[in-house]
């Protein structure tokens, strides 16, 4: 079944020399695999085709398919935004007992001169596309369910920035967490929750997020500049994308000079910069354990 711009939907293939079949058509096989890092949830090979062509392939159970529909999703939601660049998906679905990803194999390029300064104004672009192509205005979420790593990401529609970000980020992995945590740390997060209102705020617009943007999760493409991988997209506050890029060491500073250029990061963020975080470590937490306990109770701690 072929998807969206000709990208074609298998499932159940015999092989993956069937997949490429389907694919490229019968002249076409696969002539070698190498595996690469593909992170901590799938398998990650390139794959040289008869043809000479490279292409990118993600592996998994057949069972975790959902794994990569919502990659997909992702990416076909920041290419809809015409800003930032993302790998072309080729196919994806299911062959004997695997599920797959089957996309363009970026060529890692030199960063461009202008690079951060770019990448600055180009995600900015994205955060203030029209979110109405994929959700009604002025509502937070996302048309599916999807995940942050190997983390299920909630993702109901909600009128509210403030209440889609207590009910659908911090309490489902409040909820994760609970044995990890003191009843003191619990305590104080639902009391934080109680009164999120005092802490954060509404933005002025809906924006398109990547939802796990950090280092690892954009590369220096063919162009030198930006390509964005791995997404975990929702309608959410633009600073909350920001918070994450700050989180492991932050990017360039040309970055967020750029950025800031656009007016999206309002008054009191370096304030609210902590609790969008308190997502991504309460996420950590949940997928490799305690040593993100200090992480979480820092923030906590400090309201």
């Amino acid at each position: 079944m072929a998807g969206k711009d000709g990208m074609k939907v298998i499932s159940d293939s015999r092989s993956f020399d069937e997949v490429i079949k389907t694919v490229y058509g019968n002249s076409v096989s696969a002539a070698g695999r190498q595996k690469v890092s593909g992170g901590d949830i799938n398998e990650a090979f390139i794959i040289r085709l008869s043809d000479g062509k490279k292409v990118f392939l993600k592996e998994n159970t057949k069972e975790n398919l959902d794994f990569f529909s919502a990659e997909v999703e992702g990416l076909a939601a920041i290419a809809t935004t015409k800003t930032l660049c993302v790998p072309e998906v080729y196919s994806y679905g299911t062959y004997a007992d695997r599920s797959f990803l089957l996309m363009e194999c970026l060529e890692q390029g030199r960063m461009s001169k202008r690079f951060w300064e770019t990448f600055g104004y180009a995600l900015a672009d994205m955060h203030e596309a029209d979110t109405a192509v994929l959700l009604s205005e002025k509502k937070y979420g996302f048309t599916k369910d999807n995940y942050i790593g190997a983390g299920f990401q909630k993702n109901m529609v909600k009128d509210s920035w403030i209440e889609f970000f207590r009910d659908c980020r911090i309490m489902p992995q409040l909820d994760r967490a609970r044995e990890a945590l003191f009843p003191e740390d619990i305590r104080q997060i639902e009391r934080l929750m109680d009164h999120l209102d005092k802490y954060l705020i509404e933005p002025p617009h809906p924006s398109l997020l990547h939802g796990d943007l950090w280092s690892g999760n954009f590369m220096v493409g063919p162009d030198g500049e930006a390509w964005l991988i791995d997404p975990a997209v929702y309608v959410g506050c633009a600073e909350a994308d920001i918070a994450m890029t700050e989180l492991f060491g932050g990017f360039s500073g040309e970055f967020y000079a750029s950025y800031r250029e656009s007016g999206l990061i309002q008054y009191g963020y370096e304030d609210r910069r902590d609790i969008y975080n308190l997502y991504h470590m309460l996420n950590h937490l949940n997928l490799f354990g305690g040593s993100y306990l200090y992480a979480v109770k820092r923030i906590i701690d400090r309201f």
